[in-house]
C-alpha cells in the first residue's frame, strides 16, 4: 500500500495540442539522445540521483537525463517496469537502457559512478531491469577499456621520458626506449619482461601507427583484446599503410567478435599491401616449428606453427576422418576427444581401435572419403560447390571443408584413402595413397579479378581465413589440376553481399572448347604432390571468364563461360540465379518442409556462417532453419529461413528469445532483456 500510495495518478493528455512541443519547435530536445521525463516519487528519486543540490554535482548532471518515467515505477519484487515508452528512460537507472544516454556514452568516470550507484551496497543492482543490467555491463566494459587505454597512454609517456640514446626521435622506431625501460615497467607491475615489452610496443603503435584504434580504445568501443588483434595484423605495415588498414574495419570493429575482427583486419592488411602479406608469409615459414608444453591440469599440449595452409587443412581433415572411424569402432568420447586420440594415432602410427569393426560396409559411412564430384559430401544431396564474391562475379574452386569444432558434423576428410574395408586387416591411419591435386579438400573464395591476375585482392579459405593473392592463385591452380574440382561463381554488391550465384557445369559436347586443344593424358599432372608447387605440379593454369551470349535465368546476371586453361579440359558454363536480399519472388520455394538442393545451397551462399549474432560455424555444418515454423504456415523459402547451427537453432526455440527475418537476408534477434542484435549477410572479399 505504501508503494501504491507513492504513485501519483497519470495526468490526462493536454487538451490543447498546439501547446506541446513538436519536432520543428526550436526548443525540441536534440535528436542526439533520447529524452527522459522527470521522476516523481521517493523511490524513483532515490534511484535516479536526481540533481537537487546534491554534493556529487557531476553524478547529478550525468543522471539528469536518466530519471524514471512517471507512471512506470516498479512494485516490490517486480523485475521490470509496468510499461515502456519509446525514447524514454524508465526506472531509476533508465539511462542504461538500450539506446539511452549511458548506454551509448564513452567509457569513463561518469558511467562508472552511475553503475556503482546502481549496484547498491550489496552489488545486486536491485533497481535495474534486465535491459538496464545489460547496459550496465556494457558500460563497465567500455569503462574498463577506457582505463586500459589511458594506462597505455601513460606507458607511451614513460617511453618519451626514457628515450634510447641511439634512436631519434622518440617513438620513431620499435624499441626506441632505453634498454632497461621494460625492466622498470615489469617491476612496477609485477609482470614478466616479455609482457612489459609487449605493453611498450602496443603503446608505441597506438601513438604512431594506429590513431583511429587509439581513439576507439580510449572511448571504450574496442577493448584490449581487439586492439591487440589490430596491432598484430598490421605489425608488418608502415604507419601510413597501418592507418589505411584500420580505417577499413574501425566502422564495425566494435560489433565484430574477436574471430570476425581478426579475419576483417587481416583481409584489410592484405588489400592495402598484398606484396608485404606474401613476403610475411614466406618469411615466417622459416620459423615453422612444433611446440610442446604442460597444461595447468598436468596434461601436455603439442602444436605446429607457421605451416602451409593446404597441408594444415589436409591434416585437419585427416584427423577428423580417422576420428570418425574410431567412433564407428565403438570408442567412447565426443568428437573433440576422438580427434585428439586420432591426432596421436596418426603421429605415432598406431591404431587405437579395440577390435575390427564388423559388417560388410562398416567403414563406409556418410562421411567417409569419396571421389570429389559436383555432388560430393553434401547434406541432403546438396551440391557442395564453393562460391566467392567480389564487386563482380568471383570464382572459388573446392569441395567440402574440414572442421575443427567439437560438436556437429564436419566436412569429410579426404587426406588419404584410409582402410578400404575396416573389416579386413587393420591398416594404420598413416597408410594412404594421395590423390592428384590436394591431399584434402577446401573451399577457396577468390575474387575473379585476383584469379585472372587483374587485381591483388585477398581471398579466403573456409576454416582458416584470408590469404594473400599469390597463395590464392597457387591454390586455385593446384585445384584446377584435379578434374574432380567443382566451381561456383557469386556476384556481390559493393558491400560484398551475395546477390547472384551460379554453379559451373561442363559445356555440352557440341559447344565444348578444350583448353589448348590438346588431348588429355600426358598433360595431366602426376598425383601425390602436396602442397602446390612441388615437383610435377606444373605451371598455374590460365583462367579466363567470358560472356557466353546466353540470357541466363530471369532476373539473374546472364550466362558465362569459365576456362581453367588446363589442356584437354572442357570449358564450364555458369548461369547466375538471383539471391533474395531485400525482396523475394519465392522461385526456389520448396513444396514441403525440407529445402531443395538449390534453396539450401543459395541460403548457404547468402550466409556463409550461422545466422546467430556471434556464431561463426560454417553454414555447411548448420541446419536450414525456418524462421516461421513450417508447421505454423511458414514457407520453405529464402525469405523464411537460413543456416543456424544446432545451438542457435535451440536458442531460437526458447520462448524467451525472438528472431525476426526482417528482410530475406537480415535477421533481428531479441534477447530476454529486450536487447536486439542484427545479423547481416556474409561480406565476401571485394
Amino acid at each position: 500500500m505504501a508503494w501504491l500510495s507513492s504513485i501519483e495518478p497519470e495526468e490526462p493528455p493536454a487538451e490543447d495540442a498546439e501547446d506541446e512541443l513538436g519536432p520543428d519547435d526550436p526548443t525540441w530536445p536534440s535528436a542526439a539522445g533520447p529524452r527522459s521525463r522527470p521522476a516523481k516519487g521517493a523511490h524513483a528519486a532515490k534511484g535516479a540521483h536526481a540533481a537537487k543540490g546534491t554534493s556529487d554535482s557531476k553524478r547529478a548532471r550525468a543522471a539528469k537525463g536518466a530519471r524514471a518515467v512517471k507512471g512506470t515505477r516498479r512494485g516490490p519484487e517486480q523485475p521490470g517496469s509496468a510499461r515502456r515508452l519509446p525514447g524514454e528512460s524508465p526506472g531509476p537507472v533508465g539511462a542504461f537502457g538500450q539506446g539511452q544516454l549511458l548506454d551509448t556514452a564513452p567509457g569513463g568516470p561518469v558511467v562508472f559512478g552511475q553503475a556503482e550507484h546502481a549496484a547498491g551496497d550489496d552489488a545486486r543492482f536491485a533497481a535495474a531491469t534486465d535491459d538496464e543490467l545489460t547496459g550496465i555491463i556494457c558500460g563497465l566494459d567500455r569503462t574498463e577499456a577506457a582505463a586500459c587505454a589511458l594506462k597505455h597512454a601513460a606507458v607511451a609517456e614513460m617511453v618519451r621520458r626514457r628515450p634510447s640514446p641511439d634512436c631519434e626521435p622518440v617513438l620513431a622506431e620499435p624499441g626506441s626506449w632505453h634498454e632497461f625501460t621494460e625492466v622498470e615497467l615489469a617491476d612496477a607491475l609485477a609482470e614478466t619482461r616479455y609482457a612489459a615489452d609487449g605493453m611498450l610496443q602496443l603503446a608505441r603503435d597506438l601513438e604512431v601507427r594506429l590513431p583511429g584504434t587509439r581513439a576507439a580504445f580510449r572511448s571504450g568501443v574496442l577493448r584490449l583484446a581487439k586492439v591487440e588483434i589490430i596491432a598484430r595484423a598490421t605489425a608488418h605495415l608502415d604507419p601510413e599503410e597501418a592507418r589505411a588498414a584500420e580505417a577499413l574495419v574501425l566502422g564495425r570493429a566494435g560489433r565484430l567478435t574477436p574471430g570476425g575482427l581478426r579475419a576483417a583486419i587481416k583481409r584489410a592488411a592484405i588489400e592495402v599491401a598484398p606484396d608485404k602479406a606474401r613476403k610475411q608469409r614466406e618469411d615466417e615459414r622459416r620459423n615453422a616449428r612444433v611446440q610442446r608444453w604442460m597444461e595447468d591440469s598436468g596434461n601436455a599440449a603439442l602444436m605446429g606453427r607457421e605451416l602451409p595452409p593446404a597441408d594444415v587443412l589436409a591434416a585437419d581433415q585427416r584427423i577428423t576422418w580417422w576420428a570418425k572411424r574410431l567412433k564407428k569402432a565403438g570408442l567412447d568420447g565426443d568428437m573433440d576427444q576422438l580427434r585428439a586420440l586420432a591426432y596421436m594415432d596418426i603421429m605415432l602410427g598406431r591404431d587405437s581401435r579395440p577390435t575390427e569393426p564388423a559388417g560388410p560396409d562398416a567403414g563406409q559411412d556418410g562421411n567417409s572419403p569419396e571421389p570429389a564430384g559436383p555432388d560430393a559430401g553434401q547434406h541432403s544431396k546438396n551440391p557442395e560447390r564453393a562460391s566467392g564474391g567480389a564487386g563482380g562475379p568471383d570464382a572459388r574452386p573446392g569441395g567440402p571443408q574440414g572442421g575443427s569444432d567439437g560438436e556437429g558434423p564436419h566436412g569429410p576428410g579426404d587426406g588419404g584413402s584410409g582402410p578400404p574395408d575396416p573389416a579386413g586387416p587393420g591398416i594404420p591411419p598413416t597408410a594412404s595413397v594421395l590423390p592428384a591435386g590436394f591431399a584434402g579438400r577446401l573451399h577457396l573464395t577468390i575474387p575473379l579479378a585476383t584469379l585472372l591476375d587483374l587485381a591483388e585482392r585477398p581471398a579466403e579459405i573456409a576454416g582458416l581465413g584470408p590469404v594473400d593473392p599469390a597463395l590464392a592463385r597457387d591454390l586455385a591452380g593446384a585445384a584446377a589440376a584435379n578434374p574432380q574440382t567443382s566451381y561456383c561463381v557469386t556476384v556481390t554488391d559493393q558491400q560484398g553481399h551475395a546477390i547472384g550465384h551460379g554453379c559451373a557445369r561442363p559445356a555440352p559436347k557440341n559447344h565444348t572448347r578444350t583448353a589448348g586443344h590438346d588431348p588429355p593424358g600426358p598433360h595431366d599432372p602426376p598425383g601425390g604432390h602436396d602442397p602446390p608447387g612441388a615437383p610435377g605440379a606444373g605451371l598455374r593454369p590460365g583462367f579466363t571468364f567470358t560472356a557466353s551470349g546466353g540470357d541466363g535465368p530471369p532476373g539473374g546476371y546472364g550466362a558465362w563461360r569459365l576456362s581453367t586453361g588446363v589442356p584437354g579440359r572442357p570449358d564450364l558454363l555458369i548461369a547466375f540465379d538471383p539471391i533474395a536480399t531485400d525482396t523475394c519472388d519465392h522461385r526456389f520455394e520448396a513444396r514441403g518442409h525440407d529445402p531443395g538442393v538449390k534453396l539450401r545451397h543459395l541460403a548457404q551462399i547468402r550466409h556463409a556462417t550461422c545466422t546467430g549474432p556471434t556464431c561463426r560455424r560454417p553454414a555447411q555444418q548448420c541446419d536450414f532453419e525456418h524462421n516461421v515454423p513450417y508447421e505454423a504456415g511458414g514457407r520453405s523459402c529464402m525469405c523464411n529461413g537460413g543456416p543456424k547451427c544446432r545451438h542457435e537453432h535451440r536458442l531460437k526455440q526458447d520462448p524467451r528469445w525472438k528472431v525476426e527475418q526482417i528482410t530475406p537476408a537480415t535477421f533481428r534477434w531479441t534477447a530476454p532483456s529486450g536487447r536486439q542484435y542484427t545479423t547481416e549477410p556474409t561480406r565476401y572479399p571485394i
